[in-house]
């Protein structure tokens, strides 16, 4: 059965390394919002579009006390040359096994153009300071989804 998480409740713990071997943990981050969004793979247009949305509002998540995390299942080379490649300022985290990817409900059955896979879906977790959720997109569009959320942000704050 698939976790479905819900804004108001916990966020599930995790650790996991960033492309430069730095290790995050949420609890590192309590007292602070954080946006921890899951995308498929580094260098993949959807992707690509979401991850430079996030690039180009990041300043502006940042002035309102948020830090982003972004999550896929590739290593941190190909995180490093992600990130390298399009100027990407937050860190990118490593959940090679999709463990993380998977307590959050967003690793699993995907459909695209009507086969199915198992993989991880474009989805997006605001995590109050507290360590509560305070919204989920569980199926995010990668276009403006920077813009998104940082509408949410400034609503929350």
């Amino acid at each position: 059965m698939a976790v479905t998480l819900e804004a108001g409740e916990q966020a599930p713990a995790f650790t996991l390394k960033d492309q430069d071997g730095r290790t995050h943990r949420l609890a590192d981050y309590r007292g602070r919002t954080v946006v921890l969004y899951f995308y498929p793979k580094d260098e993949t247009p959807g992707c690509i579009n979401e991850a430079c949305s996030f690039r180009d509002y990041h300043d502006e998540i940042l002035a309102t006390g948020a830090v982003v995390l972004g999550v896929s299942t590739d290593d941190a080379v190909s995180h490093q040359k992600f990130a390298a490649h399009y100027g990407l300022p937050f860190p990118l985290l490593v959940d090679t096994e999709a463990m993380v990817a998977t307590a959050y409900g967003s690793w699993g059955d995907k459909v695209l153009y009507g086969k199915h896979s198992i993989g991880m879906t474009r989805s997006t977790f605001v995590i109050g300071p507290d360590g509560r959720l305070t919204k989920v997109w569980k199926r995010a569009t990668a276009e403006g989804h920077g813009e998104e959320v940082l509408k949410h942000l400034r609503r929350d704050s």
